[in-house]
């Protein structure tokens, strides 16, 4: 028997499974008695739950106890994998079921955290929740499940997912230049005081009642909410309404989590990590935007360039660039790193107003520095900081410096820096992979 087929005889709960839907939901693991003894989330009702009668689920370790206690299995149908992920939460910490008690004990597992005690309360993912100030989530059984719900949720309410500390009342914010979120509609950026503190607790508490479960009646009062504003013709509040009704009546299309989940590094604090690149970087500020620029070779031939965006120390996927090397014939690093870096500021150029990263990581060494460097001299719009991180002994080059930058291998300064280039470096061997799959089936990239 292979680990794809069916224990023999199924049991009737097994039996049930193959009645579930093809939808997103949560399923309840009950024992003998009835009660529920596992709860979890699952894109695909039917797929997911069927898994744990199949051979392979009985005999892993980690599955095995919680199989032979299966007696019945019920579902909960959720509008989107989001809806999914948020249900499954709520259940975890108020049934407390057997299974997952390692889950709601272990403090390491993520949550979502509003701090509802600032003038503008950030929402953030987190591993550490604070004792007191904020309102929590979760625990969440999984964190890239976790990180794509909020970018999806933060495309509705536009909440700021940064650590600034903001007061209305200080006039500075003012002249505070908003993050890359702004420029795409994704944030009304209080750090620049585009928005007033109680509109912006308003749509918190909406975030809030959205993520206790109460979706029908929140769109019932934001449908009000929108008529209201349109008679006092207050039609940019009304606009703003409709839209953010109009998202969360399509979640389900716009919530799928495999579009939006960011990688995971367990080991970089990006926290940690920007205000060490403040320090050996000599920046006023941290840095908030970071862009990482890497190059891979097709069949030794043709070349493709990845860019990824960083916002405060972590991934940022809609800020992700792919290029496909145009001007160069052959295996030439140098040159291609000056077509990528034309390309990119090229656009920044012609796009006021997009944000410059703070700083360029070229994955490299000396030559690719001076390749980038020779670019970014001619452009009218550059970053404060260009350097590239050579791989082996992880030296960074900065383009006003003959020696190489040497932190120690523990600094979170270079973990970061590490985090970003590799991350480039992945991203750019993915699409080299995906042209050379289509390149072996026939296919052409655009």
């Amino acid at each position: 028997m292979s680990d794809g087929e069916t224990l023999p005889e199924p049991s009737p709960a097994a039996l049930k499974v193959r009645s579930f839907p093809h939808k997103p939901g949560v399923y309840l693991m009950k024992d003998e008695a009835g009660r529920v003894i596992y709860v979890g989330k699952a894109k695909d009702l039917r797929n997911r739950a069927g898994s744990y009668f199949l051979k392979a689920a009985a005999v892993d370790p980690r599955t095995a106890q919680l199989v032979r206690e299966i007696h019945d299995i019920d579902y909960l149908e959720a509008e989107s994998e989001v809806d999914a992920v948020l249900m499954e939460a709520r259940l975890i910490k108020d049934i407390q079921p057997k299974f997952n008690r390692e889950l709601k004990d272990d403090k390491t597992f993520p949550y979502l955290e509003i701090h509802v005690r600032e003038d503008f309360p950030r929402v953030i993912f987190t591993r550490e929740p604070r004792e007191r100030g904020t309102k929590l989530y979760g625990p969440f059984t999984s964190p890239r499940a976790l990180r794509g719900a909020i970018q999806v949720l933060q495309k509705i309410f536009k909440f700021r997912t940064c650590n600034l500390d903001i007061e209305e009342n200080d006039p500075r914010w003012r002249w505070f230049r908003p993050c890359l979120l702004a420029s795409i509609n994704q944030c009304t950026a209080p750090c620049n005081l585009r928005i007033g503190k109680e509109e912006y607790r308003q749509v918190i508490r909406r975030l809030q009642r959205f993520l206790d479960g109460q979706k029908r009646e929140l769109l019932s009062e934001m449908r009000r909410e929108m008529k209201e504003a349109a008679a006092a013709l207050r039609f940019e509040e009304a606009a703003r309404l409709r839209d953010e009704i109009e998202y969360l009546e399509k979640l389900d299309e716009r919530g799928k989590l495999d579009v939006h989940v960011q990688p995971e590094a367990f080991h970089v604090d990006s926290r940690k990590g920007l205000a060490g690149l403040q320090k050996v970087l000599r920046l006023s500020d941290p840095p908030r935007v970071i862009e990482g620029m890497d190059i891979a070779h097709l069949a030794g031939s043709e070349t493709v360039a990845g860019v990824v965006q960083f916002l405060d120390g972590l991934p940022f996927k809609p800020g992700y660039k792919r290029f496909r090397i145009r001007s160069v014939q052959s295996v030439d690093d140098y040159a291609s790193i000056r077509e990528v870096v034309h390309r990119r500021f090229r656009r920044l150029q012609e796009d006021a107003e997009e944000p410059l990263p703070d700083v360029l990581l070229i994955d490299g060494g000396k030559g690719q520095l001076h390749a980038a460097m020779a670019v970014l001299h001619e452009m009218r719009r550059r970053p404060a900081v260009v350097l590239a991180l050579a791989k082996r002994e992880e030296e960074i080059h900065l383009p006003d410096s003959a020696e190489p930058l040497r932190l120690s291998r523990h600094s979170f300064a270079l973990r970061l820096l590490q985090y970003v280039r590799d991350e480039a470096h992945r991203f750019a061997q993915h699409y080299h992979h995906l042209l050379r799959k289509r390149s072996a089936l026939g296919g052409k990239d655009r």
